[in-house]
């Protein structure tokens, strides 16, 4: 049953979540540094998750019992492009500033190590920019779990049996 897949989906929401709103609210210092890190990188990790739990539900409305989908290429090859939860995916995932799209970055700077940082010398000061990547802050996070989880909240409603 899909709606299975949906409490499951918003288990994992919420949880990043508590985690998102315990890295916004942690001290300065050396250990909540690392503890703020790791609170950061665990929202993101189950969020990243909710989102592959979001095209498995998916797929269940579609009838796809069997099926866990671990991308949007392969829900569309699944159920196809013409449905329109794959419609509004694909929608998000080309547009620029999206939730698909951030999440999207998240996941590929998850997977990376972090990228090696230049010292700071009277020569190359100029040189030096911020650090480039997707926004890992608690503010972007929210904005990202909260549209997530009223995309997942659409299609239960859609989808709910009567």
């Amino acid at each position: 049953m899909a709606s299975q897949w949906y409490s499951l989906v918003s288990q994992k929401l919420f949880m990043a979540r508590t985690l998102t709103g315990r890295a916004d609210s942690g001290q300065a210092g050396d250990e909540s540094a690392l503890e703020r890190e790791a609170l950061i990188q665990g929202a993101i990790e189950l969020t990243l998750r909710a989102r592959r739990l979001l095209l498995v539900m998916i797929a269940r409305f579609y009838q796809h019992r069997n099926s866990e989908p671990e991308s949007l290429e392969a829900l569309i090859q699944l159920v196809g492009e013409e449905v329109p939860e794959t419609e509004a995916l694909q929608a998000l995932a080309g547009e620029a500033g999206s939730w698909w799209q951030h999440l999207d970055q998240l996941d590929a700077a998850q997977g990376r190590p972090p990228a090696t940082r230049k010292t700071v010398s009277a020569e190359n000061i100029i040189a030096i920019a911020a650090a480039s990547g997707p926004d890992r802050s608690p503010s972007a996070l929210y904005a990202s779990l909260n549209a997530l989880k009223q995309f997942a909240d659409t299609l239960e409603e859609r989808h709910s049996e009567w």
